[in-house]
């Protein structure tokens, strides 16, 4: 017989788990179903840090979706009685037209946020970990700080088992077919029925959602940690978490010393190099070494002492880095969520209701008008037709 269920949700990552906790609680027969098992290093909800900031340089339409995400992440942190956002203020580093240091301030003063902005002497005062050019600056988001991205995962499974949700590890889901009634869910180990589904499947979602095959490409990220020749100076209430806009060479982020390992670096979206999702991380080899060593030599001294580890872990990119949460096109009873392209964690509190409203109402009071499978196809025309012009 088939098992029956108001919800399915497939992937039990960081969205998912989140997702699955939102309808558990509000007294949904909801069933979570995972190919791996919690916290696994084959997604992007593992570790021990992820940044979170107010003063959004991406783009301003982001800023009140934030606003709800600390609430709930302050739920969350009641409910289990544990620390999850803790508040050490985000740097924001580059010249003051730089991307990050541009688009920091727009956000922070279209949405009425505080900031400040230290010029290369004032950040030498204040914050002495860091190294900045003569013509560079820093903003600081007083709001911003870091997440702890396990234990927000188990966290969210936790009280989703607690409030009554089903939830199965270790099951690859094959298949899903929906028609006018609702969906059913095939797996390795037997079938389901539910009158919605959501899809969360992080690097895998193309294989549930055809029509992202062509647009959300799983890639490689390289993180390493350094324990500091100066730790007194980066410890988290003397060093914010930062990023830092090196133009052409990309943007950098980090973490104070917040963990045994010292301080944590990376490079957004690092090489860009696409891996496939069914195999192991690739491991880290002498030119990521190099990339962070020489990175964290010249703009983090202080931190720079001996390196004593580096990881690989993925994300999945779309093409305008911009999320993906919406109703398959089509497909009233199935939900997408690819809300990541590298920066997309810091919003799970908020994402998992919008899932549970998207699975539950067919809609959400929350802005997500821009994270549309039309919005996305909207970005992708332009390059569609300079391809075609090409041929």
């Amino acid at each position: 017989m088939t098992a029956q269920f108001d919800v399915a949700v497939i992937g039990l990552g960081a969205m998912g788990s989140a997702a699955v906790s939102f309808l558990s609680a509000r007294g949904v027969k909801a069933i979570g179903i995972d190919a791996h098992f919690p916290a696994h290093a084959l997604g992007s909800s593992h570790g021990d840090s992820r940044l979170i900031r107010l003063g959004y340089f991406e783009d301003p339409s982001y800023v009140p979706l934030l606003r709800r995400a600390y609430e709930n992440w302050r739920v969350l942190e009641a409910r289990l009685r544990a620390d999850i956002l803790t508040i050490t203020g985000v740097l924001q580093i580059g010249k003051p037209d730089s991307k990050i240091v541009r688009g920091t301030r727009a956000s922070c003063e279209l949405h009425h946020l505080p900031y400040d902005e230290l010029d290369r002497k004032a950040m030498a005062t204040c914050f002495p970990a860091f190294a900045l050019d003569e013509d560079e600056v820093a903003v600081l988001d007083p709001q911003g700080g870091y997440l702890r991205p396990e234990a927000a995962v188990m966290g969210y499974l936790k009280l989703a088992a607690e409030d009554g949700a089903v939830l199965h590890f270790g099951e690859k889901v094959t298949a899903i077919e929906p028609d006018d009634a609702g969906v059913t869910i095939s797996s390795d180990v037997g079938r389901y029925r539910a009158r919605r589904v959501i899809v969360s499947t992080g690097s895998w979602i193309a294989e549930l959602v055809p029509q992202l095959r062509e647009h959300a490409n799983p890639i490689r990220q390289v993180v390493a940690w350094y324990q500091p020749r100066d730790g007194f100076v980066t410890q988290p209430h003397r060093m914010p978490a930062f990023l830092r806009d090196e133009g052409e060479d990309g943007s950098y982020f980090g973490f104070p010393a917040i963990g045994v390992d010292g301080v944590k670096i990376g490079r957004h979206a690092h090489f860009m190099e696409p891996i496939d999702p069914n195999q192991p991380n690739p491991p880290v080899n002498d030119r990521d070494k190099a990339l962070l060593d020489n990175f964290i030599a010249k703009r983090l001294p202080a931190a720079a002492g001996i390196r004593v580890n580096a990881i690989t872990c993925r994300y999945t990119m779309l093409p305008s880095e911009d999320f993906l949460i919406d109703l398959m096109p089509g497909e009233p009873n199935v939900v997408v969520a690819s809300p990541c392209s590298g920066h997309g964690f810091k919003f799970t509190s908020v994402v998992g209701e919008i899932l549970a409203d998207l699975a539950m109402e067919g809609g959400t009071r929350l802005p997500i008008s821009a994270f549309s499978f039309e919005a996305m196809e909207n970005f992708l025309a332009p390059r569609k037709m300079q391809a075609r012009a090409k041929q």
